[in-house]
């Protein structure tokens, strides 16, 4: 059985960023950090950082007063903002910035008095975040839209004063559907001036689909609440192929295998790739062959820390210095 491995995939710039947030703030403060909601959408991150005192709650009651929390790289709405700062939280944002982009241009969309429409999975999240981002005092509105066949249903006051955000973790193709039916039905409808569809999501979508066409099943490591590796699962529906998203290697059941030629392995921008190199080793204990992988679009983006996390840091390591020579 030949193993081929998708390029690029795993570890996104806003997941490797976020992880970085939290081991810092740990190092920096000590356990126990709080963080708001899974600060990425992988089973082993979460586990492997609650192991060296990250506390993950749902909501900020859960939170002692004064302590250290960090939001997830998906966002929170303002509401969650001002209510840390009420309570005096030393809050560290690990929100991925291509997120923050899309709160940034609900914020301005809200400010026009626009009504708005959020193309996303209810319940998400960053969606959750980027609605709670919108201002509806300001005069405008915000409506959620999942399918093309939501748009059929809205209504709203001035269709000559719309425009539309997007989840950054969504299929470009399913996207493109609901985009397109916006604009049949509200024709005046304003787009970002950049697409949100964040650039790993894109990567990892067209390295998938160069996979699919090279692989008789598609193995996928990632957490099942994970959008972005839902979404390349759901790539090998499309061309009728056998898809399966798995945690791990002990997720993996041998009969999925039987009789098949090639594999096509690949991850969600949060999963590591110490999972991935686990799958391979299954494959391969099951007879598969040396991984063998594709070419692809190499990726350079790097997210900073915040600048508050990194002036903690400065001035500790100045503290240490002092400390040292003396």
């Amino acid at each position: 059985m030949k193993i081929l491995l998708a390029n690029p995939r795993g570890f996104c710039a806003g997941v490797d960023r976020a992880i970085d947030i939290v081991e810092r703030a740990l190092e920096l403060f000590g356990a126990p950090i709080f963080v708001r909601h899974e600060v990425v959408h992988n089973k082993y991150v979460v586990e492997r950082l609650r192991a060296v005192g990250a506390v993950f709650v749902d909501e900020l009651t859960q939170v002692p007063d004064g302590a250290t929390v960090i939001f997830s790289a998906h966002g929170v709405a303002k509401a969650v903002e001002k209510e840390a700062k009420r309570r005096l939280l030393n809050v560290f944002d690990a929100t991925c910035p291509l997120v923050t982009k899309v709160h940034m241009e609900v914020t301005r969309y809200a400010q026009d008095a626009r009504e708005v429409f959020l193309i996303g999975h209810a319940g998400h999240p960053e969606v959750e975040g980027t609605m709670g981002q919108f201002d509806a005092s300001l005069g405008g509105s915000i409506y959620l839209v999942e399918t093309a066949g939501d748009v059929g249903g809205l209504s709203v006051r001035n269709a000559q004063h719309v425009a539309f955000v997007t989840q950054t973790t969504l299929s470009v193709d399913d996207t493109a559907s609901v985009v397109l039916a916006l604009r049949a039905r509200f024709p005046a409808l304003k787009a970002p001036v950049k697409e949100d569809i964040c650039y790993a999501t894109q990567n990892r979508q067209d390295a998938v689909k160069e996979l699919i066409a090279r692989c008789e099943v598609l193995v996928v490591v990632g957490s099942e609440a994970s959008s972005n590796s839902n979404r390349l699962r759901e790539l090998a529906d499309k061309v009728s192929k056998p898809g399966y998203l798995v945690d791990g290697p002990e997720n993996l059941q041998r009969s999925w295998f039987d009789g098949v030629a090639s594999v096509g392995v690949t991850a969600g921008a949060s999963a590591p790739e110490i999972l991935v190199q686990g799958v391979i080793a299954r494959l391969r204990a099951w007879g598969g062959n040396l991984a063998e992988e594709l070419d692809g679009r190499a990726e350079h983006v790097v997210f900073a820390l915040p600048k508050a996390l990194r002036n903690v840091a400065k001035r500790v390591g100045s503290l240490s210095s002092v400390g040292g020579a003396g």
